[in-house]
C-alpha cells in the first residue's frame, strides 16, 4: 500500500500540501530563471554598446577571442550580480522578483561604469583590443577585472 502524502504543517502557520509547496517552488525557480536570462540578455546588449562593432558578429563570424573573453567575463559578472540579487531578495515571490530586477539593473549599470572607469584609468582600450585577432594580455587583465568588479557588486547587494 502506497502512503498518501500528508500536508506539511509548520508551527504557527497554515497547513500546506506537498504538491502546493512543490508547485510554488517550481514557479519561483522558473520565474527567477526567466528574469535571470532577461538580465543576462540586457547585460549582453550593454556590453555590445561598450565594444565597437556588432558583438554577435565579432564572436560568431569573426571569432574574435578578445571580444569573446570580454563578453564572457562581463556576463559572468552580471550572473554573479543576479545570483546575489536573488539570494538577498527574500519575501514573497513578486517582491523577490522586483528586488532582483532592480538590484540586477543597478548592478549592470554599476558594472558598466566601473568597467569603463577602470579601462580609462589603466589606459587599456577595449576598442583597440577587439581589433586584434590574437588574444591580448590586456584582454585577460580586463576580463579578470570585470569578474572581480561583478563580485564586489554582488557582495554589495547582499
Amino acid at each position: 500500500m502506497i502512503p498518501t502524502p500528508q500536508p506539511l504543517a509548520i508551527a504557527g502557520t497554515e497547513t500546506v500540501s506537498l504538491a502546493e509547496t512543490l508547485g510554488r517552488g517550481a514557479l519561483a525557480i522558473a520565474s527567477y530563471a526567466a528574469l535571470g536570462v532577461i538580465l543576462l540578455i540586457i547585460g549582453f546588449y550593454v556590453i555590445d554598446l561598450a565594444i565597437p562593432g556588432k558583438l554577435s558578429r565579432l564572436i560568431r563570424v569573426d571569432r574574435n577571442p578578445n571580444a569573446t573573453m570580454l563578453t564572457a567575463s562581463g556576463l559572468t559578472a552580471v550572473g554573479l550580480i543576479v545570483a546575489a540579487s536573488i539570494w538577498s531578495s527574500g519575501g514573497a515571490l513578486h517582491e523577490g522578483l522586483l528586488a532582483t530586477l532592480v538590484f540586477g539593473l543597478a548592478g549592470i549599470a554599476v558594472q558598466t561604469v566601473a568597467m569603463l572607469a577602470f579601462d580609462r584609468v589603466v589606459g587599456i582600450s577595449v576598442r583597440e583590443l577587439v581589433t586584434e585577432s590574437d588574444l591580448q594580455p590586456g584582454t585577460r587583465l580586463l576580463a579578470v577585472t570585470h569578474v572581480v568588479i561583478g563580485l564586489i557588486t554582488a557582495v554589495a547587494v547582499i
